[in-house]
C-alpha cells in the first residue's frame, strides 16, 4: 500500500542528526513514579519516547475476523527553549495503522511520520487527544474514540475499558536490562470492549470485539547485546489477560529482564519474572517475501505458577509491518489465538503478537540508526517507515 508516497530517509535522518546531545535533556525512567489517571494518558515530554499501542481482534455481524493496530509515537528530538516556533522540530510523531482481514488472507497497513507543527500532530492532556493528522484517540467521557482514514482503509471504534489501568513491573518501572534508568514507565488498559466499524476498499463492516492499549514512555534504549524481543498480550475466556514480554540477546539466550504481568477476573495483578513463565517458538515458522525474515508464528506459553499451560497460531501468517526504507527495519505484528488448559481445564483467548529484529534489514537498520545517533523503539519508535503523507 502507498505506493505513491516516496521516502524522505535523509530528511529524518537529518532531523536526528543531534539526538545524541539531546539525551541529557530527558529524564529516565526511575523508580517511584507515582502514576494518575487521566493525567498519564497523554503526553510526557520529559522523556524523550512514547507511544500509544492500540490493537484487537474484532467479528463482522457473520463472523468475519478481522485484527487491527492503530499506534501512535513520539520521539523527542530537542528541548531548546530558544526555538518557540510551531515548525521548530521538538518532537517527530510516527503512526501506523494496519487491518488484518483474517478470514479472507490479506494483511493492509500504511504509515506516516510529522512534526506536531501547528496542530498536525501531537498529544495534548487539555484536548484529550493524542493525533497524527486524521488518525486519533479521543477520550471521551471515560470512553476512547478511535479514528483512522487512508487510501483503502478506515476505522472507526468506541472502546469501553473494563478493569482499571494495569502498571506493569516493579515500583512503576518495567525494567528493560539491568541499571537505573535502564527501563520504562509502562501501563495498560487491558480488556477495552469494541464496536464500531471498519473498511477495506468498498467494503464496511460493522464489528465488535476487544482491544489492548499500551502506553509507555522513557528515555533508555536497547542495549548492545540485546537484538530484539517477542512481546504478546492476551485476552483469555475466563476474563484474565496475560502479558510476556521476552528480550532476546545476540547470543540467543533470553534476558533476565524479560518479563510479563497477568491480571485476574476482578483486575488483581501480579508481576512475573522471567524465571516465572516460558516463551518458546513452537516450530512453525513463516518466512516474508520481501525481507527474507523468518518469523516464528506458534509458540508455547507456559506459567506454571498460575498452571496455564497454552499453544498460541494466527490465522494469517503474513503479518509482517515492512518499511519503503533500507534504514529502518520491518517487523511482525498481527492478530493470534490461544487454546489450552489453566489448572487442567480448558481455556482459550485472542490477542496480539509482536516480534522484532528478525530480519537482516532490521539488524542493518539498528546499526546504521546507532552510527546516527538514532534511538530504537519497542522498540518501535524507528520501525516505521520514513515517510509523510500527501
Amino acid at each position: 500500500m502507498r505506493n505513491s508516497r516516496k521516502a524522505v530517509v535523509a530528511t529524518v535522518l537529518a532531523m536526528f542528526s543531534s539526538l545524541e546531545p539531546a539525551l541529557a535533556q530527558f529524564k529516565t525512567a526511575l523508580p517511584g513514579y507515582r502514576y494518575k489517571f487521566p493525567r498519564d494518558y497523554f503526553n510526557h515530554p520529559d522523556y524523550q519516547t512514547e507511544w500509544w499501542y492500540y490493537t484487537g481482534n474484532l467479528q463482522a455481524a457473520d463472523g468475519h475476523k478481522f485484527g487491527f493496530e492503530l499506534t501512535f509515537f513520539r520521539q523527542g528530538v530537542s528541548r531548546d527553549t530558544t526555538k518557540p516556533y510551531p515548525w521548530d522540530l521538538r518532537d517527530l510523531y510516527l503512526a501506523h495503522f494496519a487491518i488484518s482481514d483474517l478470514d479472507g488472507k490479506k494483511f493492509y497497513h500504511t504509515e506516516r511520520t510529522n512534526r506536531a507543527g501547528p496542530g498536525i500532530a501531537g498529544a495534548d492532556a487539555s484536548l484529550e487527544k493524542v493525533w497524527n493528522g486524521n488518525w486519533s484517540v479521543d477520550w471521551k467521557n471515560g470512553k476512547e474514540e478511535l479514528s483512522a482514514l487512508a487510501d483503502e482503509l478506515a476505522l472507526h471504534l468506541l472502546l469501553n475499558s473494563q478493569k482499571l489501568p494495569v502498571i506493569h513491573g516493579r515500583n512503576g518501572v518495567s525494567q528493560k536490562s539491568l541499571g537505573a534508568g535502564r527501563a520504562s514507565h509502562y501501563f495498560s488498559e487491558t480488556r477495552l470492549r469494541a464496536a464500531g466499524s471498519i473498511e477495506i476498499a468498498s467494503a464496511k463492516y460493522t464489528v465488535t470485539g476487544l482491544a489492548w492499549m499500551d502506553h509507555e514512555f522513557f528515555t533508555h534504549q536497547l542495549e548492545e547485546n540485546q537484538e530484539g524481543w517477542d512481546w504478546l498480550s492476551l485476552q483469555l475466556d475466563d476474563d484474565s489477560e496475560l502479558m510476556l514480554f521476552r528480550i532476546r540477546r545476540k547470543d540467543g539466550s533470553a534476558d533476565l529482564c524479560s518479563a510479563g504481568t497477568f491480571v485476574d477476573a476482578q483486575g488483581h495483578q501480579r508481576h512475573l519474572s522471567a524465571a516465572e513463565f516460558h516463551l518458546q517458538p513452537a516450530g512453525a515458522t513463516w518466512t516474508s517475501p520481501a525481507t527474507e525474515a523468518r518469523y516464528p508464528v506458534r509458540w508455547e506459553i507456559s506459567v506454571p505458577l498460575l498452571g496455564i499451560d497454552l499453544d498460541a497460531a494466527t490465522l494469517l501468517p503474513s503479518q509482517e509491518l515492512t518499511s519503503n526504507s533500507k534504514l529502518t527495519p520491518s517487523y511482525w505484528e498481527g492478530a493470534i489465538t490461544v487454546a489450552g488448559t489453566k489448572h487442567s481445564a480448558s481455556l482459550h483467548g485472542s490477542g496480539y503478537l509482536e516480534m522484532t529484529g528478525y530480519d537482516r534489514q532490521s539488524r542493518n537498520a539498528i546499526a546504521n540508526m546507532q552510527a546516527e545517533a538514532m534511538p530504537r523503539r519497542r522498540w518501535r519508535s524507528i520501525k516505521q517507515s520514513a515517510v509523510v503523507p500527501e
